[in-house]
């Protein structure tokens, strides 16, 4: 005869607490270093975009039409060095942060940082020209293609002189020359061409394509 299993005990009104006290406790313990490590890293994004202000040049920095507590913070940054004294203050700086809306901020930054990569490219670009140029006088007229109003004329006799001074390992003043001198045509290309949709300097600045 097979001997009988007893019913499981039910629980009590004591049991049932004790049980939801556990499982709460189980809980806390998993959610609570999940919740202080978003915390954490939220309150490092705070400081880190305070930061990033304040490497603004104060004019672009008003344009973000910050609270005057901000911006404040923000300038006050550039006159603090003590190393204790900077870390409580971008700390502060932080806590000033989270009560804004971020997403202008961060939406003008990256506008500002689009603009700034648009310039780089340009000039390296422009770069590009002049050192072939110097490596290859026959590249001005790949140039003069591009902007037949050129003086040839100034521009070969850069070249020249800038070949003269890499040979002789000399300061590359024609070099510079060369660089400003491109700058001035193609800027003023530009201006020329504002009228026509689409038109980018870097677009004719890119040699290599």
């Amino acid at each position: 005869m097979k001997p009988q299993i007893s019913a499981k005990p039910k629980k009590t009104a004591k049991d049932r607490e004790l049980d939801n006290e556990f499982n709460k406790q189980v809980e806390s313990d998993v959610d609570e270093p999940i919740s202080k490590t978003k915390l954490k890293a939220e309150a490092d994004a705070q400081q880190a975009l305070g930061v990033r202000l304040s490497e603004l040049p104060k004019d672009k920095l008003l344009k973000l039409d910050l609270p005057d507590a901000v911006t404040t913070a923000v300038l006050d940054t550039k006159k603090i060095t003590a190393n204790g004294a900077i870390r409580r203050h971008r700390q502060y700086l932080g806590r000033l942060m989270r009560e804004l809306d971020n997403a202008p901020i961060l939406e003008q930054l990256a506008r500002w940082d689009g603009k700034h990569t648009a310039e780089n490219a340009y000039f390296h670009g422009l770069e590009r020209w002049r050192d072939r140029m110097i490596a290859d006088s026959n590249v001005l007229s790949e140039f003069m293609a591009l902007h037949p109003k050129t003086d040839s004329q100034q521009l070969r006799t850069l070249i020249r002189n800038a070949q003269k001074e890499l040979e002789a390992n000399k300061p590359p003043k024609s070099s510079r020359e060369i660089f400003k001198l491109l700058r001035e045509i193609t800027q003023e290309s530009q201006d020329n061409s504002d009228a026509e949709a689409g038109y980018t300097p870097t677009d004719e600045l890119n040699p290599d394509n």
